[in-house]
């Protein structure tokens, strides 16, 4: 009888266990994926009034791809991160996490989207170190439990006298601060993140590389139930075959793999002495013409760096440096003054935005009318009818911008209604001004940290005037 009732409970177990939803079914019928990541300009962050980042729109079209909504959680960090998804209280980990053999020992990994490489960082200024033996006796900290932990206990084994300390409320991009602040002497970061932070932190600088490229993957729990892993591998796979995720890696790092440190410095300048001056007028016509006053502001540098009184060998003039042409369309008189610069400006790029074709969205279509405010709509159609030809999608920006280049051999502007053009300029033009932007959109993602940390502390009972 014993036996009987043994044999009955097994039964039942393995019956129940195989009527269980499955981690993807579980997903679906929740309607929510939860998805672990961190404020980062590679992973998560607030651009003007929408949430940006690389990990952010991935995350968003999974979601999109499963018919659910995407829930994002931001740990305090990097080891509670983990640990959350190591108990199944997470579905994934999108926050650009290296793949190594200790993590691989609990979680399981996605495709590689990305490789990085480990970097050394200093600041300008100081002594720049040679190799790891010669960080002995300064202030070296990294994040705990991440992968550069996990490189330099390696390291350590050749170098015994290498030490480091372990810092468990930080995240790298705040040691990066300390960095530039000569708070601590030295930190790594990720190739990726440091090329996306640099023009925030401009004295900071690369003494050289502590590992070879790693990979960049999503984590999920290892359990025996690979259905969501199966679905991840399934999304990467038609990203790359689509190309989405070369647009996507474009989208973020395509205009940030030069550095200017000389003009950086001067724009960090001007915004405290200049800027201050026009922001009220930027931020009236954003309001009026739907735009980011910080876009308005960023195009407005790159054409005159805020010198109302700018005028350019071909006659262009002011903030927006307006032609007479486009004076006359918008109806200003005066294309010195900044008020009337400014509205001119803003008011030509939104009428250029609304002529371009519907299907086209943002943040592509910014780009585009950008574009043509530089170099003109009628050349911008060329590129885009080039760009068709040419097999890629004339509605997103990243295959314009390589074939915008075309216009300026006679090989192919021959073919086009408006011909020549200096193709290079407004890619290099769009560049600029997406740095520009970038650096005046950097204050959000502070304050946005800020907020969600006295959120945090309130609803864990402490006062938000005590941080």
């Amino acid at each position: 009888m014993r036996f009987r009732c043994t044999l009955l409970l097994i039964s039942l177990l393995l019956l129940n266990a195989c009527s269980q939803p499955s981690q993807l079914d579980q997903i679906k019928q929740r309607g929510e994926l939860n998805v672990l990541s961190r404020y980062s300009h590679t992973s998560y962050y607030k651009k003007g009034e929408h949430y940006a980042g690389l990990e952010y729109d991935l995350a968003q079209l999974f979601a999109q791809q499963l018919g659910v909504k995407l829930n994002i959680i931001i740990p305090d960090n990097l080891s509670n991160m983990l640990h959350l998804l190591e108990r199944g209280h997470a579905d994934i980990a999108a926050a650009g996490l290296t793949v190594t053999p200790e993590r691989e020992k609990f979680l399981i990994f996605g495709p590689v989207y990305q490789e990085v490489t480990q970097q050394l960082i200093y600041r300008q200024g100081n002594r720049r170190p040679k190799n790891l033996p010669a960080l002995s006796g300064s202030l070296f900290e990294v994040v705990v439990d991440s992968s550069h932990v996990e490189q330099l206990k390696q390291h350590q084994l050749e170098v015994p006298s290498l030490q480091w300390d372990e810092n468990k409320q930080l995240d790298s991009s705040h040691l990066l601060e300390l960095v530039q602040l000569e708070m601590i002497d030295y930190t790594i970061a990720d190739s990726n993140e440091i090329a996306a932070q640099q023009n925030f932190f401009p004295e900071l600088r690369v003494a050289f590389d502590i590992s070879d490229p790693q990979p960049l993957a999503w984590a999920m729990n290892r359990t025996e139930d690979n259905s969501l892993y199966d679905a991840v591998d399934d999304f990467f796979e038609e990203l790359a075959t689509s190309g989405k995720l070369d647009r996507l890696n474009e989208k973020y790092y395509g205009h940030i793999r030069r550095f200017d440190y000389v003009d950086t410095r001067a724009l960090y300048r001007k915004i405290i002495t200049e800027l201050p001056s026009y922001q009220r007028l930027f931020q009236q016509a954003a309001s009026k013409f739907n735009l980011d006053w910080r876009l308005l502001a960023a195009i407005s540098y790159q054409e005159s760096h805020w010198n109302p009184k700018a005028i350019s060998h071909t006659g262009v003039k002011g903030l927006m440096m307006i032609t007479n042409a486009t004076a006359k369309q918008m109806k200003i008189d005066d294309r010195t003054d900044p008020k009337q610069s400014i509205f001119a400006g803003a008011g030509y790029l939104n009428s250029i935005k609304t002529r371009l074709p519907d299907r086209i969205n943002e943040p592509d279509r910014t780009w585009i009318a950008l574009a043509a405010y530089n170099i003109g709509l009628g050349h911008i159609e060329d590129a885009r009818i080039l760009t068709q030809k040419n097999g890629q999608n004339p509605d997103v920006w990243p295959d314009i911008k390589k074939n915008l280049p075309l216009l300026s051999k006679k090989k192919w502007y021959s073919k086009t209604r408006h011909g020549y053009a200096r193709g290079n300029e407004p890619v290099r033009y769009i560049e600029n001004i997406r740095r520009y932007y970038d650096i005046l959109l950097y204050d959000d993602i502070n304050e946005n940290e800020l907020n969600q940390q006295k959120k945090t502390n309130t609803q864990q009972g402490q006062s938000p005037s005590a941080l």
